[in-house]
């Protein structure tokens, strides 16, 4: 399978974010920054300010196709956690494979940001935000399969095959 990022159909766009047409069109996909850069930063679509003490849970406009073996690490930008204290919510984000296209928010990816800090933190539209690091994982042999039925928290709600 050929590993990607995508953007969300305009529906989920426009569900969750917009309906700005023109906005949808004009958002960048995630890329690296340097041929060397292990993650590839997630823009922002407009501006998002985080007010001391508050969470923003954002969605960012994106999907992301990849192997069974693969998952997507979501990490927040260094320069947020230790010049601003932002943090992402859960630390580290984990995307993994059979969240693509899922039939609740089609693999919609969200980032929830927490301002820890004394001061507002604003991120300007376009700026990065996050950054997605693919990586490959194993598996024990004697596991359990199960089908991802949602989105966001439905892997304890699956139904066992």
């Amino acid at each position: 399978m050929k590993r990607a990022f995508e953007k969300v159909s305009f529906e989920e766009f426009a569900k969750t974010i917009s309906d700005d047409e023109d906005l949808y069109n004009e958002y960048s996909l995630p890329r690296r920054a340097t041929k060397n850069s292990a993650g590839y930063d997630f823009f922002a679509i407009k501006e998002i300010v985080i007010k001391p003490g508050e969470i923003v849970k954002i969605p960012t406009g994106y999907k992301a196709r990849f192997n069974e073996t693969e998952a997507l690490l979501l990490i927040v930008r260094s320069s947020m956690g230790f010049k601003y204290n932002v943090r992402m919510c859960n630390q580290v984000g984990l995307i993994e494979s059979d969240y693509y296209d899922n039939p609740s928010n089609e693999g919609h990816i969200y980032v929830a940001l927490q301002n820890e800090g004394n001061e507002e933190y604003i991120i300007k539209k376009g700026d990065a935000y996050t950054q997605g690091i693919f990586i490959n994982f194993l598996t024990c042999d004697d596991e359990v399969n199960a089908t991802r039925l949602g989105g966001i928290g439905s892997t304890n709600k699956e139904e066992k095959i």
